[in-house]
């Protein structure tokens, strides 16, 4: 079922489409769905309209200031019947059914044209200066809707103001060999329903993708299966153009002069419809590019939630979705995980949606840091998030990068871990960095694809991820990303050591991690000289110096947990390397 306004003047009016069950709030304010903002005795929100079945109710809002006229009765509600009306202020609303039907011709137009854009270009407007004004409201017109129901509506009142000679008009989509009619109204309810010609749309739309005209007997006199609608006898389809827009028409309909003289009366109409083609035409084209734009804008902004604004930047505004297939690429990868999840999940049984929250404030606390350093979003896993950098564009700089934005949620964990009552006071996190090659872009099958990476950096990552837990500190790094931080880190951004030479649970090959540490302003317990003395200790462990390595740690503040790690295994073996000791720690699990 449809609603239609009308006010006093021509241009002033629109038809909309309402859903059964949904509810519409009818007013001036442009955040609500039915507005009228030509009538200033409508309040911003005026009345509630509920569509059930094929009844319309329509009831006051508190805040109105005009009533509602029904049936010639001031009321506060009423129920309205398909046909019926109501008034506010100088705006009439008549409730209309919205079926339509598309009948296929039984004979052939007497007449058919078609219009070719470069013969077009000779064509004079007669009222350039209104046509003028009508076209240059279409841009606003179209980024201002908010709907897509709201967009048909406000174009096909727009082709009405600027094609003075049609009576109805519509928005058609021809798709798998079937007439859709998105949107449609006319100048006359009492006309009756809109007949759209199936072959004049296959024909402009699918066939020659031109602007085609059909001409036909009156109406009267003539079976109403071949022409159009009582009083329409000419129809013309303009295609739109573009993929955003693939298939749409715009259809305009209306009557000839009744004049003596058919041939007459076929080469007055085409000579008097070139200008409303014309102007058709350039409605499209201004459609398809401001859809075309609007399709571009929401394609980046969903990007923006997987890649950093620098990102998208380097892509550029002609983005092809051709840049986002797999590809292979030097990436730095990311892995960051909650500490004390399943626990915080064991407790909260019987408020699931509060712990979604909680763990959703601290995935954007890695989101955030993660895209404000230039990274992408590869995976949300459970309560662990992937960052990369190094696609689609390359990022010499993302081990750096990376590394920052881990800093940078370490950071903000520790601060919440001392507001005793915030939601994330609990949970704390582990970081794991790794740069290598890896396949990264859309990943997926037919049905479902996502933006990601995969390969043994990001496998590496992971598992430097889950070591922080038995290593004993927040963020680990393997060498090549620790090589680049000694080498290129401002030390009043961060710090590294090295921690270890081991081989993780179910790899061949071992590495040397090393831990990322804050700066001394923001760790001050931990001085440039206990780091030295810590990979000094490091230095002796490898060499099977245990008993130096035992008084090395033995001088780091005992708040610092990674030197457990290495004492504990010097006190298990009593401060002796095992028999053929070569300097790595093989760890029993991941």
């Amino acid at each position: 079922m449809d609603l239609i306004a009308v006010g006093r003047e021509p241009r002033q009016r629109w038809r909309m489409r309402l859903q059964p069950g949904e509810t519409y709030i009818l007013g001036r304010d442009h955040e609500g769905v039915l507005v009228v903002p030509w009538d200033q005795r409508i309040s911003r929100r005026h009345a509630r309209l509920t569509l059930s079945q094929d009844q319309l109710l329509v009831q006051s809002l508190p805040e109105t200031r005009n009533p509602i006229c029904f049936g010639g009765q001031d009321v506060e509600s009423c129920e309205l019947q398909p046909g019926e009306h109501f008034v506010i202020g100088e705006t009439s609303f008549q409730f209309a059914s919205a079926q339509w039907t598309a009948p296929t011709p039984s004979t052939s137009p007497v007449d058919e044209v078609t219009f070719s854009r470069q013969a077009l270009r000779g064509v004079r407007f007669r009222d350039a200066d209104k046509r003028i004004e009508v076209l240059a409201n279409l841009p606003e017109v179209i980024w201002g809707a908010r709907t897509d129901s709201e967009l048909l509506s406000r174009l096909v009142n727009l082709l009405l103001a600027g094609i003075v000679a049609a009576e109805a008009a519509a928005i058609v989509r021809w798709h798998a060999d079937e007439l859709k009619v998105l949107h449609w109204d006319r100048r006359r309810e009492t006309a009756g329903e809109l007949h759209p010609s199936t072959r004049l749309v296959r024909e402009a739309v699918s066939v020659r993708q031109q602007s085609v005209l059909h001409v036909w007997e009156h109406a009267a006199g003539h079976s109403s299966n071949y022409t159009l609608a009582a009083n329409s006898d000419w129809a013309f389809c303009t295609p739109v153009l573009g993929s955003a827009t693939e298939g749409w028409g715009l259809y305009l309909t209306g009557e000839r002069p009744r004049v003596l003289g058919a041939a007459e009366v076929l080469s007055d109409t085409v000579m008097n419809l070139e200008a409303d083609v014309k102007f058709a035409e350039l409605v499209s084209e201004i459609v398809s590019s401001v859809r075309r734009l609007r399709q571009l804008e929401r394609q980046q902004s969903g990007l923006r939630q997987f890649f950093a604004p620098a990102v998208l930047a380097a892509v550029g505004e002609n983005l092809d979705t051709g840049l986002l297939a797999p590809r292979e690429a030097d990436v730095t990868i990311l892995f960051c995980d909650l500490r004390g999840f399943s626990k915080q999940a064991e407790s909260a049984r019987r408020d699931l949606l509060g712990l979604l929250d909680r763990v959703s404030q601290a995935m954007g606390i890695m989101t955030k840091h993660i895209l404000a350093y230039g990274g992408g979003i590869g995976d949300f896993l459970g309560d662990a998030a992937m960052g990369f950098w190094g696609w689609p564009v390359d990022a010499p700089s993302g081990p750096l990068d990376a590394c920052r934005a881990a800093l940078a949620i370490r950071a903000d964990f520790d601060a919440l871990n001392h507001q005793p009552d915030h939601p994330l006071a609990n949970f704390q996190m582990g970081i794991g960095i790794a740069n290598g090659r890896a396949v990264a872009g859309k990943i997926g099958t037919s049905e479902l694809v996502k933006v990601t990476v995969f390969g043994p950096a990001v496998n590496l990552a992971s598992r430097l991820e889950g070591m922080t837990r038995q290593l004993r500190v927040p963020i680990l790094l393997d060498e090549t990303v620790s090589d680049m931080v000694r080498g290129h880190l401002a030390r009043d951004e961060g710090r590294v050591r090295h921690l270890a030479r081991v081989l993780p649970y179910g790899m061949e090959t071992p590495l040397l991690v090393s831990e990322l540490v804050p700066p001394v302003r923001a760790d001050a317990a931990l001085t440039d000289s206990h780091l030295t003395t810590y990979e000094t200790a490091v230095d002796h462990f490898i060499a099977g110096r245990w008993e130096s390595a035992h008084e090395a740690l033995h001088k780091l503040p005992a708040s610092d947990k990674a030197q457990d790690f290495l004492a504990v295994l010097i006190a298990q073996h009593n401060r002796q390397p095992p028999a053929g000791w070569d300097g790595i720690v093989r760890l029993p699990s991941k």
